[in-house]
């Protein structure tokens, strides 16, 4: 059990332990160490300074924005924070050696050299760039942003362009996982900080990689953690409710999406890549700098560059007709759903984005089997189907549930939760989405954080339409257990809100766990007891 407090020692000290055979962002690597060390004065042009007092002559040996992980040599970021402020470790990260202290404000540290800046975190990522030798340029880089589909086309981009080449490696940072082409370790963050994001793409350059796939998040954009960066493709897949809590409303969440495809994150992508089944997407396509080559996909819509004319779902898959550029192809996949066929057009536009023929990557579409916890199947259910997904939005959840729903011969029963510190209308509007495909809903908690279940529970309760047809259970693992109960041959049980996720957070405490395992448990746990009676 970790306690809340420990949490971003935690997510650090074991991002720290899977790395430190090859060096981390913020502990630099054996590399590094061998060959000449950048000094201030390289990484901090004059451009980058407001002022600076002290020696800028001195070689830096990493970048570091935790005062507990200065090393001898290193720069101290002193972030601004919400609850925090780096300038309060500032005497710590110097009696540890760091080199500089650089922050937006002007105080003065006599004992080490002092650089004032404007924009913190602009210049953390301008820097990390430059101390990472700008792997971004060794790289064909794409990136994907999106509300939902960012995992499952990432993981889709990937597999596609390593089945189409022998030759050339993709590497993946993503919300479940880092490949960085000769080794893959779990993921702490979708789009992780400047520093980590450079550092992983050096290690991915050094790997062997020649393209590398990035889930683009909202907050790594508008927080700059991939300022600098050069997208060869950028893709655009929806915008929903989500985050809202953050962005306040739909018109500042869709403009920072904007941003990776209009240069106010690095250079004007060569290739675009937008989904015209989507609001924002067709707005976004009419509004697309020229010097972008603009790649167009749609479910049914002809005007599309890449569209199906027909398709098909049901418990073996997904069946359709492809059409581009005045071809068609029939195409089957494993992946049922039209959100995943959606997903799988996007990762078409960008094979073709990075000058494929298509032709070439389709026999791949056959072997894909998914992401983990993106609609994946649990075994051991006797009679009836047991899905987990990541669905934690109302139009996620919608989608997931309506393809279900459409392949379903019994009931369909869903449990669900909603995050705590998040956006509380969410939560009325999933309910709603549930409620709308689902025969049975098992309402429990997800990731409560701060706040209590039953705060949760009670913003839920407003979206309820089928009050008999609703049941509250707290405890995530009871609700699981109530729903595989009620489950009979021929329905389908959904757990949706974690997917991949292995630990739940509450106020004062993170415990591990994990729907899939949860899932499979219960269920052999269920056949034990069934075997016992005969």
């Amino acid at each position: 059990m970790i306690g809340f407090a420990d949490l971003e020692t935690h997510t650090f000290s074991t991002f720290y332990r899977t790395h430190r055979r090859w060096g981390t962002a913020e502990y630099g690597s054996r590399s590094q160490t061998k060959r000449m060390q950048p000094t201030l004065q390289k990484l901090f042009p004059e451009s980058l300074r407001v002022k600076h007092v002290g020696n800028l002559n001195r070689p830096v040996s990493a970048l570091v924005t935790d005062s507990r992980r200065v090393i001898p040599g290193a720069v101290f970021f002193a972030f601004p924070g919400l609850r925090t402020n780096g300038t309060y470790f500032v005497e710590e990260a110097i009696d540890r050696g760091a080199v500089a202290v650089v922050s937006e404000s002007d105080r003065l540290y006599p004992q080490t050299t002092t650089i004032q800046v404007d924009n913190i975190r602009e210049v953390v990522a301008r820097v990390a760039r430059r101390f990472y030798g700008t792997p971004d340029e060794k790289l064909d880089l794409i990136g994907i942003t999106g509300t939902n589909g960012k995992t499952t086309v990432s993981y889709l981009v990937q597999s596609l362009l390593n089945n189409s080449s022998k030759t050339q490696k993709t590497g993946l940072i993503g919300t479940v996982q880092y490949d960085l082409g000769e080794r893959t370790i779990p993921s702490f963050k979708t789009t992780p900080e400047a520093i980590d994001t450079f550092a992983l793409l050096k290690q991915m350059a050094d790997g062997g990689c020649q393209r590398g796939v990035m889930e683009v998040s909202s907050h790594g954009i508008d927080q700059q953690r991939i300022f600098g960066a050069e997208f060869d493709v950028a893709v655009f897949l929806n915008l929903t409710r989500d985050h809202l809590d953050y962005h306040k409303d739909f018109e500042t969440y869709f403009q920072v999406k904007r941003r990776l495809f209009t240069g106010e994150v690095g250079k004007i992508p060569k290739v675009s890549v937008v989904n015209l089944d989507d609001e924002f997407g067709r707005r976004l396509a009419t509004d697309l700098p020229k010097e972008t080559k603009v790649i167009t996909f749609s479910l049914n819509n002809p005007d599309a560059d890449i569209y199906l004319g027909e398709y098909k779902c049901d418990h073996e898959g997904s069946m359709s007709t492809l059409h581009w550029n005045g071809e068609s192809k029939s195409l089957s996949t494993p992946l049922a759903g039209p959100y995943n066929l959606s997903n799988i057009l996007a990762a078409l536009a960008v094979c073709q984005g990075v000058g494929l023929d298509l032709n070439s990557v389709f026999p791949a579409l056959k072997d894909f089997a998914g992401v983990p916890g993106r609609m994946e199947r649990i075994d051991g259910a006797e009679g009836f189907d047991v899905f987990v997904d990541y669905a934690h939005t109302d139009d996620a959840l919608d989608k997931a549930l309506g393809m279900l729903r459409e392949i379903t011969r019994g009931r369909l029963i869903v449990t669900f939760g909603c995050g705590g510190n998040r956006d509380r209308d969410k939560r009325k509007s999933m309910m709603e989405a549930a409620q709308k495909h689902a025969d049975f809903v098992c309402a429990t908690s997800d990731n409560p954080r701060g706040e209590s279940v039953e705060a949760i529970l009670s913003d839920m309760r407003e979206g309820v339409t089928k009050p008999d047809e609703v049941e509250y259970i707290s405890d995530r693992r009871s609700a699981i257990n109530r729903a595989l109960d009620m489950a009979e041959p021929g329905d389908t049980v959904l757990i949706a809100g974690k997917g991949h996720e292995t630990m739940q957070e509450f106020k004062d405490r993170i415990v591990p766990f994990d729907d899939r395992v949860v899932a499979r448990d219960l269920l052999e746990m269920k056949q034990l007891v069934k075997g016992r009676k005969k």
